[in-house]
């Protein structure tokens, strides 16, 4: 299986590498609106251009970084390119894919459901979805909806799946929907009972899309544009279904030969445009703006609050990482600085992360749009985010 896997990838790579990537005019990039709010005389202002500089002088792409805290509100910047061929500079207005960084907005929406009394997250999950649709999906009939925020069900992780991983890079422009992805989770050995331990599980948030189209009776992605983008004005933010390549999204780029000769993947991501595990476009200004509202309690009531940072600590942690406690949708990670709250998402060609520091009352959070190979030591490793820390909190 292995080979077999191997061989599919180095197939898939030698025909996007033969492909010519479109050329396309600084106009097409250039967005409808800019970010609203830009403190340009922030006192890091220098610190935080010179560390993008950086990334990007190690190999990314393009870069985009937004700060914010009570004193100096939010700064925003961008360095790099968001389209190589086209040598289109990056701004902080351009939309990219942040990929899981939706499963914080997944569990705000059912949080604010539970707040409307449509549901409530101590339900098991076969209150909404049926016996069909559950089928072969173990520890599913006995999981809560709470327990698949947390990641405490055990349910198999799809993608984990050699089958579907065969079947994605054999296709990788394919568009795949809900039921085929869980078909890959369905028969599998669950990863424990529910509640013994946690571990990560994009099945997971794929029945809790399920589920709150069931009790709204509207498309998920309907739901957080009603109950979250538009009421916190998130104007870049939009989720995939809509329009999956939309004009002016900057182009994502992977490493997959970790040699940094990169391949354009911005068509190449389509196994989460309908999903709530994935999916999601925004830029590094509207994820701060998510983050900042979230704790600052202008989204969830403070019940809802404590319910969404109620956390479980992992049997298991790793050297490399940061120690890490699951919350509701969100991790809690234990820095230098302190406590951090994140959330993270991977796409074919983009990477994004979000963290809010409690003790600093600061929110951080960054988009680039190349990964894989050794792009990912640049921005998403434990050592490449202490960096960023470093020169935001010190």
């Amino acid at each position: 299986m292995k080979r077999i896997l191997f061989i599919n990838l180095i197939l898939a790579i030698t025909l996007i590498s033969c492909e010519k990537d479109d050329i396309f005019s600084e106009e097409f990039y250039r967005g409808e609106k800019e970010i609203p709010e830009n403190n340009l005389h922030h006192p890091k202002a220098d610190e935080f251009n010179k560390l993008m500089n950086e990334i990007v002088a190690a190999g990314i792409p393009g870069v985009q970084l937004t700060v914010h805290d009570s004193v100096n509100g939010y700064w925003s910047g961008a360095f790099g390119l968001a389209d190589l061929a086209s040598d289109v500079a990056i701004k902080t207005n351009h939309i990219t894919r942040v990929g899981s960084t939706v499963k914080t907005f997944t569990a705000v929406t059912i949080l604010l459901l539970q707040e409307e009394g449509k549901l409530n997250t101590g339900d098991p999950v076969t209150a909404y979805l049926s016996a069909k649709e559950t089928k072969g999906l173990k520890n599913a009939e006995k999981s809560t909806i709470r327990q698949l925020l947390q990641h405490s069900s055990g349910i198999y992780n799809y993608i984990l799946n050699p089958q579907f991983q065969t079947a994605s890079l054999n296709d990788l422009i394919r568009t795949w929907y809900p039921g085929e992805l869980l078909d890959y989770a369905r028969g599998q050995e669950p990863f424990f009972e529910p509640g013994e331990d946690v571990k990560y599980s994009n099945t997971n948030y794929i029945l809790l899309g399920m589920i709150i189209e069931k009790v709204t009776g509207k498309p998920f992605y309907e739901v957080f544009r009603e109950k979250i983008f538009e009421p916190q004005g998130l104007q870049f933010t939009q989720f995939a279904a809509t329009d999956p390549v939309p004009d002016g999204i900057i182009r994502g780029y992977v490493d997959f030969y970790s040699n940094m000769n990169l391949i354009n993947a911005t068509y190449y991501s389509g196994w989460d445009y309908f999903t709530a595990d994935g999916g999601l476009l925004s830029n590094a200004f509207d994820l701060n703006v998510f983050m900042t509202r979230l704790f600052s309690g202008q989204i969830l009531t403070e019940t809802s609050m404590a319910e969404l940072l109620s956390r479980q600590a992992p049997k298991e942690q790793f050297d490399d990482q940061f120690e890490t406690f699951y919350g509701l949708g969100i991790f809690k990670l234990t820095t230098e600085f302190g406590p951090a709250w994140m959330h993270s998402g991977d796409a074919i060609g983009y990477f994004a992360s979000m963290l809010y520091f409690p003790e600093q009352k600061t929110t951080i959070t960054w988009a680039v749009n190349g990964n894989y190979g050794k792009l990912n030591e640049i921005s998403q490793t434990k050592t490449a985010m202490e960096k960023i820390f470093r020169v935001v909190l010190k």
